[in-house]
């Protein structure tokens, strides 16, 4: 338990020191960004606001002050929990942030599950049958998925179910017009299967590569080599041996690759017009809402720590090697 907590103890002051980090960079970035908030926030609009209204803007948002002075008042406000308003969707930015993270919630989470258990199963597939056909045709699905955009596989598996077919909704997380609220489960995972669907396909290399690699060097190891020449079977060994050996790399892989989920998801989103995080991000960045952008980022920074955190924490609880490490390290 000591070692535990001093880990998480350890894991409390990085997390410190990464937003502090992250916060100042981004708004370090967004200040010398070429889009102008005010423009981007008045759109077409812009040629009817007379110069005395920009003003009153500039005022209202804090831009007619200097970077630094803007830094020191946004720093503050983060202290006291308030991440300001965002100027796109006019209400507080962690407001925005739970609403649509609530929407992506679901969709990462489908996504996360189907990729952990496809990936895991064929790469303990192919590195069972190392040199098969099988093997090879699961390579070259994880490899060509890995090097695809998940942009384009969305808008493959748009084109192909939604227009061509219609089996699934063109966009959104429900009926068009229908409030939220009462959109029905099933309506809602109808509208969830297709990009939970093109994350997973991409999701799946690195975990498949990765298990299948820590499989064939399980089925390589001594153990497995006397229990065949005990006579058990190739599916015996790989029950009975392998996956235990292999179950937890895939499992913190699974766990530390959250960060990328993240990113995919933003791109998954805009392709399906889905109102989730991802979009609000997009929306953020085009549109020059710099409160809720900013608070996108740290929010994001803290979900991809999160991750790896219980990565390692796993490992740790799991592992009694580790934690006789971190005793040395401490």
């Amino acid at each position: 338990m000591r070692s535990i907590a001093r880990f998480l103890a350890a894991k409390l002051a990085r997390l410190t020191l990464l937003l502090s980090a992250v916060a100042v960079l981004s708004f370090v970035l967004v200040s010398f960004s070429p889009v102008d908030p005010i423009d981007a926030y008045l759109g077409p609009s812009i040629l009817k606001v007379s110069p005395e209204q920009r003003e009153r803007i500039a005022e209202r948002w804090g831009l007619d002050r200097p970077a630094t002075e803007r830094l020191a008042r946004w720093a503050g406000q983060l202290a006291r929990g308030n991440f300001g308003e965002s100027t796109i969707f006019n209400e507080p930015v962690l407001s925005v942030i739970g609403k649509r993270f609530a929407a992506s919630f679901w969709l990462m989470l489908l996504a996360w599950s189907f990729s952990g258990v496809l990936g895991f199963a064929l790469g303990l597939v192919a590195g069972a049958r190392e040199g098969s056909r099988v093997d090879r045709a699961i390579r070259l699905y994880a490899y060509t998925m890995a090097s695809t955009p998940t942009f384009w596989v969305g808008m493959v598996l748009l084109t192909f179910f939604s227009v061509q077919l219609g089996w699934t909704p063109v966009c959104c997380a429900g009926p068009v017009g229908m409030d939220p609220a009462d959109v029905p489960l099933l309506t809602r995972l109808h509208h969830l299967l297709l990009p939970a669907v093109t994350l997973s396909l991409i999701g799946v290399a690195q975990i498949a590569l990765h298990t299948r690699e820590k499989t064939i060097e399980a089925m390589h190891s001594d153990y497995v080599l006397f229990a065949r020449a005990q006579g058990d079977t190739t599916r015996g060994i790989v029950l009975r041996h392998a996956l235990r050996n292999v179950m937890l790399p895939a499992v913190t892989l699974q766990f530390a690759s959250l960060g990328e989920l993240f990113g995919g998801a933003v791109l998954a989103e805009q392709v399906f017009s889905y109102p989730g995080l991802g979009r609000a991000t997009v929306e953020a960045g085009y549109r020059g809402d710099v409160p809720l952008l900013l608070g996108i980022v740290l929010f994001s920074a803290v979900f991809v720590f999160v991750g790896n955190m219980i990565a390692d924490l796993l490992y740790l609880v799991v592992d009694p090697r580790m934690r006789d490490a971190g005793r040395e390290g401490v």
